[in-house]
């Protein structure tokens, strides 16, 4: 026992003087000597086999990285069966080797498969086709949600979050007036514009006035309010009830056990049924007034002509087309952005990301719903 207790360098050498050629382990095999140990192990492992006799009566002290050596030497096969060949070592040494043994015994990671570009091309196509069916699932049962929790609310005036609602129809309805007001009024001017331009050569300018009433009345009118609001009101959804989620305070809502959808998804749900309508009313007058502009500018249509052929030719259901898309506009805007602000994990780039995606989802469903409402109201003759 003074052998394997005292303290000496680590050695190994090999004998090839027997039958079959002995390996000799003594010393210390810890980290003190691990230089001098890893030299010895790289010039005499690649003469070892399997048949080899191996030594460890006179083992001193053994830590970590001596096991370690140890086990790269003999290999896993024979650290698992050490109690068949080997000395009687202290249980807490052969744990040391069978642990170091294990901790080196992992799997190899396995090669990545060489892809082709059209094989690359097609699961990319399906992983953007997965995400996007994942995405319009909970969209719909979010909707679902929302719808319940509205019908259980309206009859219960106690329930109405009045203050918030009039707080959130002040930022996505007042606040958002003059921007509204002034990008419509320019595209107005821009659309009479361009209608002008074209409609000289065919000495029709006069009909300047119906292209800017229609185009705003059925379509630019509701579509620029919709799509601003989707940049402004979505995006401050998905940031509010995100950084709500990551503060874990909608975990403290339901702990004290309250509503988060009732509490923070219908007052924004309602401020933006409310607003929506009335800013499309607005960018409706704010473009045909940039149209007007242009016309007496340039076209010499006096305002009274202007009025009289927007009275005369376009009909009131036009208006009111237009005015109907805002509210199905409006529910959808908020709820994709209290939706993604569910959605957020808890860090700051989760917040990010997803109040990108409010807004990037909000201008595609606006725009994919307002064609699908072009091609069925001209189906319809409306």
């Amino acid at each position: 026992m003074s052998a394997i207790t005292s303290p000496s360098p680590g050695s190994l050498t090999l004998d090839r003087s027997a039958r079959q050629p002995l390996v000799r382990i003594a010393g210390d095999w810890t980290l003190a000597h691990y230089g001098a140990l890893r030299r010895e192990v790289e010039r005499l492992l690649p003469s070892l086999d399997a048949h080899c006799q191996v030594e460890l009566e006179r083992l001193g002290a053994l830590d970590t990285a001596g096991a370690g050596l140890l086990v790269e030497l003999l290999g896993q096969e024979r650290i698992a069966a050490i109690e068949a060949w080997g000395p009687p070592l202290p249980a807490a040494r052969l744990a040391l080797l069978r642990s170091v043994a294990a901790a080196l015994n992992r799997p190899e990671a396995p090669q990545p498969i060489q892809g082709y570009a059209f094989g690359d091309v097609l699961a990319h196509i399906g992983q953007a086709v997965s995400t996007l069916w994942r995405q319009q699932r909970a969209l719909l049962g979010f909707i679902g949600l929302t719808l319940e929790t509205l019908a259980l609310s309206l009859p219960r005036p106690r329930r109405w979050r009045l203050t918030s609602l009039t707080v959130h129809i002040e930022q996505t309805g007042l606040d958002a007036i003059p921007i509204v007001a002034l990008l419509t009024f320019l595209v107005g001017a821009v659309v009479a514009f361009l209608g002008a331009t074209v409609l000289a050569d065919f000495g029709a300018t006069i009909y300047t006035v119906n292209l800017v009433g229609f185009s705003f009345l059925r379509e630019f009118g509701v579509l620029l309010a919709a799509i601003l609001l989707a940049g402004r009101s979505a995006s401050a959804f998905a940031a509010q009830i995100g950084a709500m989620k990551s503060n874990e305070e909608i975990d403290a809502i339901r702990t004290l056990g309250l509503s988060p959808i009732e509490l923070l998804v219908l007052p924004r749900v309602l401020a933006m049924l409310i607003t929506l309508p009335i800013l499309t009313f607005i960018g409706m007058l704010s473009g045909i007034a940039g149209g007007l502009a242009v016309c007496v500018l340039t076209l010499d249509i006096s305002p009274i002509m202007f009025f009289t052929i927007m009275q005369r030719d376009i009909a009131i259901n036009h208006f009111l087309v237009g005015l109907g898309k805002a509210p199905v506009f409006a529910f959808l805007i908020a709820v994709i952005g209290c939706l993604e602000g569910f959605k957020v994990s808890g860090s700051a780039q989760s917040v990010g990301e997803h109040t990108t995606s409010s807004v990037v989802q909000a201008i595609f469903m606006v725009i994919l719903l307002d064609a699908i409402a072009a091609l069925f109201f001209m189906e319809m003759g409306w």
